[in-house]
């Protein structure tokens, strides 16, 4: 029962970061945004594609069918965003986004929380 409060915690979490982080790919984006955005090499139109990804992924991720391709689909999507910041030598936003990295590889592990029912 414990393992299903924390899968169903970590999965309201990973779909709440996916879609903010998505839907901000569709906002005016603020300077210091488009600053760090550029500074990793993506234009407009990449920034639009990893929005969709992002949100994809996380309406993925709640259903029981969908649940690993969508946290497998999520993790592709932040170690893409890690190895861009790496190379661009933004080291402090790789290591950012590792708490993020393991949030659906912990899904995996535990499972979708309501696969067997409620």
């Amino acid at each position: 029962m414990k393992t299903r409060i924390i899968s169903a915690v970590l999965l309201l979490l990973t779909v709440y970061f996916g879609t903010s982080h998505g839907a901000r790919a569709f906002q005016r984006p603020s300077a210091e945004y488009l600053k760090m955005m550029q500074a990793i090499g993506l234009n407009e139109t990449m920034r639009i594609l990893i929005g969709i990804w992002a949100i994809g992924s996380a309406v993925l991720i709640l259903f029981p069918k969908t649940f690993f391709l969508g946290n497998v689909a999520r993790a592709i999507l932040l170690l893409l965003m890690m190895a861009l910041a790496l190379a661009s030598g933004n080291y402090k936003f790789a290591m950012i986004e590792i708490p993020f990295l393991a949030m659906p590889l912990i899904l995996i592990y535990l499972g979708h929380p309501f696969k067997n029912g409620f």
